[in-house]
């Protein structure tokens, strides 16, 4: 009798093609219209949900006799009185006339994709051109209006205002896409609508946008059932063809997502133990001991944090248990956003990453996971208790060293990477240091500017290469990629935190394209409230070109004192002293695009701006070893004197007076156990 029935509605149901003529994409708003016009897509979403589900019988009723419509109208009687999904519904707004500024733009059609802004195009078929690259022709743009985040942009903005143009855009423009997103492909691509990060992020808008709006007289019957449709097809990519690292946590946050929003589909069950299993699993080998995820790009830490967070939500709502180390290791990855954190509330700006603020982020987890300790170090000690550590900290699997002289506002810190390449997002940069002080960055990573595009074909490998980090050059020549994970945790022997002070070191040999053999050795001496030491010895086979380079944020007034270079700011300054006895040509380059892209500064995805880099040059014959004072200070550069006392194949000691005080320091090359201050 099923098969009889299922026959029956397929002959209906062909036979309408030919009876009625397809309406125009943008008439299509009632049940009727859509499945009229596109009865296999109905027919398809019908066929793909248990119609065993209670609720469901009438929509059962009406598809075993073959009445597409009826189905489809029971069908949305059903989610729209179901009570499911309650966090997702919204009473709707009271009509009005008000309007947001943003979102208007983006009713242009114009849309602000990472800082860039572009009108998107139609095509002579009436439908947005979703392939458009944007004014830069940036394959970014494309993929990032694809995730349809200007469509809750839009969204909030009918909430705040009950103005309908809102609701209506929205309907329109998730008409437009689905529509012209057919047919599915059914396979992994790269290209702007079907993509895994696209439709993850797109399942989980949608999710909003179809609960808030299931009462709404302005999302028609037709777009609903469109996202209905289209909702499998999402699922189905990010099952079957997700990626890894942060996409992994994206994808399959959207799978569960999917799954858990919408469990009348046939396969929401097996979506939601696959993604337990997976996201499980890949947390695993995706995070490390120390909190930290392994692309080692503080950026994409909380991409994969956030969706970590997702999911766990996600699984508690849907009472499905998580292992406990899921939880434990959430808990660990906000423990290290709360200890890496820049006075100023900011974030570690390193490899692909953005300059962006975790003192919001860092108080809510510190609530949430009662951590009075992290609330004191995100709020300057205003909130919270001070911890019973620090204030420096040392992540040995990311081989990580935050030091600080204290949790204070004004307070000294620095971000020194010993650590592996990282598994995505990487730079070539081992031994970077980037350093504040007195609220103000000093010492800086150059960013990561864009990844395709104009702005990615000028600077993508600077922003990438060595050239853009406080790093030396040999003979001209950076680094090349690392090892993408950590076998192990580097051990005591890396590093020391002492009250008193700070000791991290390590070394890279690997650079491309270099004649014969070198090896970079760096060793960092913080001095608790004062200062640092930055030792850089040069094992070489050969004389060599070293270029040690310095790159200041863009606000930094930089000048030459002689041999020292130091910014004249207000308030906030440091200042680079040579120690060793080399002979510098020191140059500063600021803006420079030929013969090669030097002295830029990028804070956020496509914005850059110029920067100082200043640029000590000398040559030596044999091994060799560069000695530099870090100097900070709140207004004018005290006078300081410092030489080295001693010096052998394994350390070197040191001695640096300041305001009638002395301090003795000895560096080891590269044991820490060797590392003392007088």
């Amino acid at each position: 009798m099923q098969r009889r029935n299922t026959l029956l509605f397929s002959l209906l149901f062909f036979l309408s093609l030919n009876l009625f003529a397809q309406k125009s994409w943008q008439k299509i708003v009632t049940v009727e219209d859509v499945c009229e016009s596109y009865p296999k897509e109905m027919q398809r979403l019908l066929s793909q949900l248990d119609l065993e589900t209670k609720g469901l019988e009438q929509t059962r009723e009406a598809y075993q006799k073959g009445d597409l419509v009826n189905a489809c109208k029971a069908l949305l009687a059903y989610y729209k009185n179901n009570g499911k999904v309650g966090f997702l519904r919204k009473t709707q707004p009271v009509k009005g006339t008000k309007t947001v500024a943003s979102a208007d733009t983006i009713l242009k059609d114009v849309f602000v994709v990472q800082n860039v802004k572009g009108k998107v195009v139609y095509g002579a078929d009436g439908h947005r051109d979703w392939y458009y690259k944007g004014p830069n022709n940036d394959r970014e743009w494309a993929w990032l209006s694809n995730r349809h985040s200007q469509v809750l942009e839009v969204f909030e903005a009918y909430f705040d205002t009950g103005n309908p143009k809102y609701a209506q855009y929205i309907d329109g423009f998730l008409r437009d896409f689905i529509i012209k997103s057919w047919p599915y492909p059914a396979a992994k691509g790269s290209e702007s609508i079907w993509r895994g990060l696209e439709v993850a992020a797109r399942a989980k808008a949608w999710s909003k946008v179809f609960y808030g709006l299931i009462n709404s007289e302005y999302l028609s019957p037709a777009t609903q059932l469109l996202m209905l449709s289209s909702l499998p097809d999402h699922a189905h990519y990010n099952r079957n063809f997700h990626g890894g690292n942060n996409w992994l946590t994206m994808e399959i946050s959207a799978l569960a997502t999917v799954a858990t929003n919408f469990s009348e589909f046939k396969s929401s069950n097996e979506w939601l133990d696959y993604s337990i299993a997976t996201i499980a699993e890949s947390m695993k080998g995706q995070v490390y001991p120390d909190g930290t995820q392994t692309e080692l790009t503080s950026h994409y830490h909380n991409v994969a944090l956030d969706n970590f967070v997702l999911f766990k939500e996600i699984c508690d709502r849907a009472n499905k248990p998580l292992p406990d180390f899921f939880n434990q290791t959430i808990e660990n990855m906000y423990g290290y956003i709360a200890h890496a954190i820049r006075p100023d509330g900011f974030r570690i700006l390193n490899n692909d990453g953005d300059r962006g603020s975790d003192r919001a982020i860092v108080l809510e987890a510190a609530q949430k996971f009662n951590k009075s300790d992290w609330a004191y170090i995100a709020s300057n000690g205003k909130t919270g208790s001070k911890p019973t550590d620090g204030p420096s900290y040392f992540f040995p699997w990311a081989g990580q060293l935050i030091s600080r002289s204290g949790y204070d506002a004004q307070a000294h810190w620095s971000f020194f990477d010993i650590g592996p390449w990282g598994s995505g997002h990487q730079h070539n940069d081992k031994l970077h240091l980037s350093v504040s002080a007195y609220g103000r960055d000093l010492l800086v990573d150059a960013g990561r500017f864009a990844y395709t595009g104009e702005t990615a074909d000028k600077f993508r490998p600077y922003a990438k290469g060595s050239e853009g980090h406080n790093l030396l050059l040999i003979d001209g020549h950076g680094q090349k990629p690392g090892p993408t994970h950590a076998k192990s945790p580097l051990g005591d022997s890396y590093f020391k935190l002492h009250k008193d002070f700070d000791y991290a070191a390590n070394s890279m040999s690997d650079f491309i394209d270099l004649e014969g053999k070198a090896e970079h050795r760096r060793a960092l001496f913080y001095v608790r409230g004062a200062f640092w030491v930055v030792v850089d010895q040069i094992i070489t086979d050969k004389p060599r070109q070293i270029e040690a380079l310095w790159h200041w944020h863009p606000s930094c007034n930089v000048v030459k004192d002689n041999t020292t270079v130091k910014t004249q700011n207000q308030p906030g300054n440091l200042a680079i002293v040579p120690v060793s006895s080399q002979k510098f040509d020191i140059t500063f380059i600021k803006g420079q695009e030929k013969p090669t892209i030097q002295g830029w500064y990028s804070r956020e995805y496509n914005l850059y701006e110029p920067n100082t880099m200043s640029k000590f040059s000398t040559t030596i014959q044999s091994n060799d070893t560069l000695v530099w004072l870090l100097l900070p200070s709140e207004k004018e550069t005290p006078k300081v004197n410092a030489k080295i006392l001693t010096q052998n194949e394994t350390e070197m000691s040191l001695e640096v007076k300041m305001k009638g005080k002395t301090w003795q320091l000895t560096i080891p090359y590269a044991d820490s156990r060797g590392a003392r201050l007088k």
